[in-house]
């Protein structure tokens, strides 16, 4: 449906993250929520393609808990909405998921834009660890 997965190989740090950001992810959830519903309305409760996809943007982003608890409500409440709108596969599913779906492209293109546009720090090493014994 929409390109969520290109954002894998890019996470960011929590520091790095500015309010239009937490609240992109927050909306990318809740589509990700709906298009759960809106998917499992017609193909049945064990498909969990949307679900699945969720849990690798979380492992992607690594959220603090606060935007991962905004993350996952965001989730919850889209698949809420969508299930009790459509509870049962029906002519109305596609056009929704054809929504939903444009509304996820065009998330997906301002998290892409944003995560360019936000350095990646260096890795500095870690200081806390002895050096490793060099060979004589």
């Amino acid at each position: 449906m929409f390109a969520v997965l290109a954002l894998a190989p890019l996470p960011a740090l929590a520091q790095e993250r500015s309010p239009d950001l937490h609240q992109t992810l927050a909306e990318l959830a809740y589509v990700l929520g709906e298009s759960h519903a809106l998917r499992q309305a017609c193909s049945g409760t064990g498909d969990q393609y949307w679900r699945n996809r969720m849990i690798r943007l979380v492992e992607a982003e690594q959220p603090d808990a606060g935007l991962d608890r905004q993350i996952k409500e965001g989730f919850n409440a889209g698949f809420v909405a969508r299930r009790s709108e459509f509870p049962r596969c029906g002519p109305g599913v596609k056009r929704a998921q054809a929504m939903v779906a444009g509304h996820g492209r065009d998330l997906s293109a301002r998290l892409a834009r944003a995560k360019v546009a936000v350095p990646v720090a260096e890795p500095q090493p870690s200081t806390d660890m002895a050096e490793p014994a060099r060979p004589r």
